[in-house]
């Protein structure tokens, strides 16, 4: 290859780092936002205010951390340049791909891990191909891969989730059982203790972990913190006490706020600090080996890449450019929050809408875990418990369910200890070299907070366990993905040279589009669309204006469901019919979640509306689900038919169901516009003509018993249309009734109403 191929290569990998940085920050955002998001301990301006700070300290101070791109996984002088540039383009794209499709879906993910086994795997991928080559056997490939640092990186990382997860548990409990849920009613001592040994952490990770290869702290604070770190710890303690008490007592400021925003910056600025070589540090190294080869004046495939191996000052206007993308992505990624939310909604108090199903696994883990818990309580003196229990019981305060995304989805103290003790970890692995995943250590850390704090109880402790079983699941299959994809990448860039090349970008870019329209087409899809509202009304009047809206959205959606099951079914169209489903499965979920929602309605009800109200929507909610069931079982049926390949239904058959069709769109259309509107008075007219619906339903059944006599030869057709006839007449008798329970529920309500209207007069 010329060295035009190498220019562009080049080129490409920087177009990449910019990509990589963009989905690089969305994914990582949630390291160092969540505690804070979570608690709503500042508002969100402020948050990403200081975050962005953060980010651009650490971004400054970030120099010296490329060299894992450069050699920590890899010999580069068993490499020559030709070979070092194709490892570099193949890592980039995978890491771009790989990050984005975590980012799709809202999985929090490791960029750290990401960048480590695709750069593994594109140097064995590289190795395999120069060993078999020469002719040699697979124990040669020690000599081209760093297998210690490598192993090294594994066991630190597999070892950082045990150990975040416990030590997060075991602090959020000591913490819990000094400080208790009614936080803001301690003494002042107890705060300023826990603010001193807050704030120590989070101060010696900024110096250890976040700005000690800045050229400008490199002086006699950050010496003196590494060589005697237990007087510099316990000065800092004694001192942050007191400066704690100070602000708590005569200024009245909340001190778990103050260690929010500390602790936020610090995790931002080490993530700048020491994830920028994730995102920078291949294109940065590969421009380096571009330059030197240029300057060496040989072959490409003959110039030795052992320059890597020696130390590099990273240009300081390239550490700049790439800190503002990522401030600027922080501030415009919609991604960033959409994973950032994931992890929020696992640690988060009390119930609500869970993300994650459970399965067999963590069915079996809670199970467990409940029985131990049990018996190892059975061992502790029961006084002893019953104080521990006080200490731990939570504030009984009932907040209603519309207000319930207003609230904190935890307290600011389990969010000082989600910063506290990643900071802790963070800074002692640095300082012993060990190497770790700080998005695998702030996740563990606040889902073992989340468990301590009890937040995860019976009625969402499967739940929870099955969310971070499938981000855990996550982890390893990006280890897997980033080793197999790179490795393969290498080989056919080897193979297929520019036009290889070409394809993979193209191929890349074609996904990182696709992956974004879907994610825009999604957002806009869930503000448009009419997702039903949880009833929040507290008065009988209320709830009946308050469900018209959701009556009319799921008669609308149905109409649309109802007339895709019979027109896939008539044009035999699989793809149709499956997506049909899809939409089937989300409205019967929504109703679902109505139903799962009665408890707080109940609870939110005036006392003088409770029994009318309650059975009201009780009534309501039955019926919903009535239809609703009606209609999954058409989809279904409809889907599972073309599925197996039966034969299409005839002429007949089809003609008649799209009389149905266009007779119970009219029904439905109607019941719409009335519940939309909530002209009710409009409801008399629509029930005046219910009999022609079930007697056309009836009529179409005739025929088809008198067919199935004479002419029909399909069972399976019968089958299917006698299904299609029946719950079509049972979506007739719901909505017949839902038009019925309003028309005189309406009327009872608003008459007496009228009635004391027109005495005031």
């Amino acid at each position: 290859m010329g060295e035009n191929i190498y220019i562009f290569m080049v080129i490409a990998l920087g177009i990449l780092a910019i990509t990589d940085l963009v989905v690089g920050v969305s994914n990582d955002a949630v390291n160092f936002l969540n505690s804070a998001l979570g608690s709503k301990a500042i508002s969100f301006k402020t948050i990403m205010v200081v975050a962005s700070v953060g980010i651009a300290f650490g971004a400054m101070s970030s120099s010296g951390m490329m060299e894992v791109a450069r050699k920590g996984i890899f010999n580069p002088s068993e490499f020559v340049f030709a070979e070092i540039i194709v490892i570099f383009m193949a890592v980039m794209i995978t890491d771009v791909l790989l990050l984005d499709f975590f980012n799709t879906l809202g999985m929090p993910t490791s960029t750290t891990v990401s960048i480590v086994f695709e750069l593994l795997g594109a140097a064995v991928a590289m190795a395999l191909i120069k060993v078999s080559g020469a002719g040699q056997g697979f124990e040669a490939l020690g000599s081209y891969i760093n297998t210690e640092k490598a192993t090294e990186i594994i066991l630190g990382i597999l070892l950082s989730v045990a150990i975040a997860f416990t030590i997060g548990a075991i602090v959020q409990f000591l913490s819990r059982l000094l400080i208790s849920f009614r936080f803001n009613e301690q003494p002042k001592w107890i705060g300023s203790i826990f603010g001193g040994l807050a704030i120590t952490a989070i101060i010696y990770f900024i110096l250890i972990k976040g700005l000690s290869s800045a050229e400008m702290l490199n002086g006699s604070l950050t010496e003196f913190a590494a060589l005697r770190p237990d007087l510099f710890l316990l000065a800092n303690f004694v001192l942050w006490a007191i400066v704690s008490w100070v602000l708590t007592s005569f200024f009245n400021q909340n001190i778990y706020r103050i260690i929010i925003v500390l602790g936020t910056f610090a995790l931002a600025m080490a993530f700048a600090g020491n994830d920028l070589v994730n995102f920078i540090g291949v294109p940065l190294a590969a421009l380096q080996s571009f330059q030197d080869w240029q300057a060496s004046g040989m072959a490409a495939t003959e110039f030795s890449m052992e320059g890597l191996a020696s130390a590099v000052q990273t240009p300081t206007y390239l550490l700049l450019i790439s800190g503002l993308v990522m401030i600027i992505t922080l501030w415009l990624s919609t991604k960033a929050r959409y994973v950032t939310e994931t992890e929020i909604n696992l640690a988060r108090e009390g119930e609500g809408e869970e993300r994650f199903q459970p399965n067999f696994l963590s069915r079996q883990i809670v199970k467990f875990s409940i029985t131990a818990f049990d018996n190892v309580a059975n061992t502790i003196p029961k006084s002893f418990r019953e104080r521990v229990m006080n200490r731990l019981s939570k504030p009984n305060k009932y907040v209603p369910k519309g207000k319930a995304q207003d609230t904190p989805a935890f307290d600011m103290v389990r969010a000082s200890v989600n910063l506290m003790v990643a900071s802790v970890l963070i800074s002692v692995a640095t300082s012993m070299k060990l190497p770790l995943s700080t998005t695998y250590v702030t996740f563990m850390v606040a889902m073992g907070s989340s468990l301590a704090d009890r937040a995860w109880g019976s009625e969402s402790a499967v739940y929870r366990v099955a969310g971070v079983l499938n981000v855990i699941g996550g982890w390893f299959f990006t280890a897997i993905c980033a080793f197999v994809s790179a490795a393969t990448i290498a080989y056919l860039i080897h193979l297929g040279g520019f036009v290889a090349l070409l394809a993979l970008l193209l191929f890349a870019g074609i996904l990182l589009v696709r992956n974004y329209l879907s994610h825009t087409r999604k957002k806009v899809e869930t503000k448009v669309e009419d997702i039903l509202r949880k009833a929040e009304s507290s008065s009988i009047q209320g709830v009946i204006e308050e469900s018209a809206t959701n009556i009319a959205s799921v008669v609308k959606r149905s109409n649309k469901i109802y007339s895709g099951a019979i027109n896939g079914l008539a044009k035999h169209d699989l793809e149709a019919l499956k997506k049909n489903n899809k939409g089937v499965k989300k409205l019967a979920k929504e109703v679902d979640g109505l139903k799962n929602n009665l408890y707080y309605f109940i609870k939110n009800l005036d006392e003088s509306s409770v029994g009318g109200a309650s059975n009201f929507y009780i009534t309501l909610l039955g019926v919903l689900q009535d239809f609703t069931q009606s209609l999954e079982y058409i989809s279904k049926v409809s889907y599972t038919h073309v599925l197996n390949n039966h034969k299409k239904l005839k002429y007949n058959q089809i003609k008649e169901l799209k009389d149905i069709d266009h007779l119970l769109e009219g029904l439905f259309s109607k019941t719409t516009e009335t519940f939309s509107e909530k002209s009710f008075d409009k409801i008399g007219s629509i029930l005046n003509d219910k009999d022609q619906y079930f007697n056309l339903i009836s009529d179409k059944m005739e025929k088809q018993v008198a067919r199935t006599r004479t002419e029909e030869t399909s069972p399976k057709n019968t089958t299917l249309y006698f299904s299609l006839l029946t719950e079509s007449k049972d979506m007739v008798k719901a909505t017949i009734k839902l038009l019925e329970l309003y028309y005189s529920e309406h009327d009872s309500t608003v008459e007496p109403a009228r009635i004391e209207k027109n005495k005031d007069k």
